[in-house]
């Protein structure tokens, strides 16, 4: 009997949970193949069989809490024992052939399968081959299965998740009761744990992005064509933001104890919504980056986090972040700090509004912008001054070269 262990966790996770199998006991599998999935407190990891094999016996369940390398499951490996089931080899019918090969194919189209959207599928008991992909050379992503489900509960209400419960308010009305993620559950301590041990304020200001707009028009098509990637807004805010970090250097800055580390380097954490919630990915060494080399990364970073397969290291330390709500139409927040750091600026949607422009009344696309800060650190002066910094790289974009 072989054993099926968790895989190694990095030092900064302590333990996991097991989030889906997606092998019952009785079942075989080929080397490679996914057998079951650990959610931590970051990312989910895969545990692959590393030899064929059928699963004997499964030590933990979905939502059990695990350690590092530890033995979850037994399998007998191809060749021992009641590993393998025979049976007469009987002749395929047309019919038969033509079934098989449509297994075989979905088989195939399921190994390209995310682990987020593998899960999705088990617990809506959805045939992936019944769902249109949107995502990249069509593969199906974790958004795909969500509107499949949603237009199925249009015409079945009654129908629920399996990792979910119905029960009743204390007046009788009925109410879904959906067990958290681990992830979610992590996220929501961090949240609390900022406010209560950091001092944290937010200062606001406006930036004109007429400039902005008029010269992703213009260079647009040329940028696309060179660099094979669309030119949007993060690009020009990851800069204006490095060049305002190295002018105040404590904004770059964390604490550690009673000591201040000033660090050295650029690595901007970019946050990104993913099915589970907002991850925070970072772009590591932004100052060494061009425009299209930054568009690229948070690009490949936000497939990731659609598919449920961005990597632990992926959101490994960041210096300072940047969070866009106008994505989803905010008009103005105060965003939470992504410790260790000390700052983060907020994006938010952008709206025309009039406003005054050499004595003139104008109509110009005007964007809040929010910077939450920990005052133990840094100044009011000095957070307003970068704020403002950031402003005017932005309303003058021409000191960034595009590189076109």
């Amino acid at each position: 009997m072989s054993e099926i262990k968790t895989p190694s966790f990095p030092e900064s996770i302590t333990e996991g949970e097991v989030a889906s199998w997606l092998k019952q006991e009785g079942d075989s599998f080929e080397e490679g193949e996914t057998l079951v999935e650990i959610e931590t407190d970051k990312v989910t990891m895969e545990v692959p069989a590393d030899q064929s094999g059928v699963l004997d016996k499964i030590l933990k369940n979905e939502g059990d809490v695990v350690s590092s390398e530890e033995v979850i499951g037994l399998f007998k490996a191809q060749g021992e024992s009641g590993a393998q089931a025979s049976a007469p080899k009987q002749e395929e019918t047309p019919a038969q052939a033509t079934k098989a090969a449509v297994s075989q194919e979905s088989t195939s189209a399921a190994a390209e399968l995310s682990p987020s959207v593998r899960r999705l599928l088990k617990e809506h008991q959805i045939d992936a081959a019944t769902v249109k992909g949107s995502g990249k050379d069509g593969r199906i992503v974790a958004e795909d299965i969500e509107a499949f489900v949603a237009k199925q509960a249009s015409s079945k209400p009654e129908a629920k998740t399996a990792s979910s419960q119905t029960d009743f308010s204390s007046d009788g009305r009925e109410q879904q009761r959906v067990r958290m993620t681990r992830m979610r559950k992590t996220v929501a301590k961090r949240l609390l744990d900022v406010q209560h041990q950091n001092a944290i304020l937010t200062t606001f200001n406006e930036v004109d992005m007429h400039q902005v707009m008029q010269l992703r028009a213009d260079h647009k098509d040329a940028f696309m064509e060179k660099f094979g990637v669309k030119l949007g807004f993060m690009s020009f805010f990851v800069h204006a933001v490095v060049e305002a970090l190295k002018a105040f250097p404590n904004v770059n800055a964390s604490i550690d104890g009673d000591d201040i580390v000033y660090h050295g380097f650029f690595d901007i954490s970019i946050a990104v919504s993913s099915p589970k919630g907002l991850v925070v990915p970072v772009v590591r060494d932004a100052d060494q980056l061009s425009m299209a080399e930054v568009e690229k990364s948070i690009r490949e970073y936000a497939i990731a986090a659609k598919e449920g397969t961005l990597k632990l290291e992926d959101m490994q330390g960041g210096t300072f972040t940047i969070t866009n709500g106008g994505t989803f139409g905010s008009m103005l927040s105060t965003p939470i700090i992504n410790p260790p750091q000390s700052g983060i600026l907020g994006m938010h949607n952008i709206v025309k509004r009039p406003v005054v422009v050499d004595g003139e009344i104008v109509i110009r696309p005007i964007m809040y912008l929010a910077l939450s800060y920990d005052h133990r650190i840094i100044d009011g002066k000095d957070s307003v001054s970068f704020l403002k910094m950031i402003k005017e790289l932005l309303e003058d974009p021409s000191r960034m070269m595009l590189q076109i």
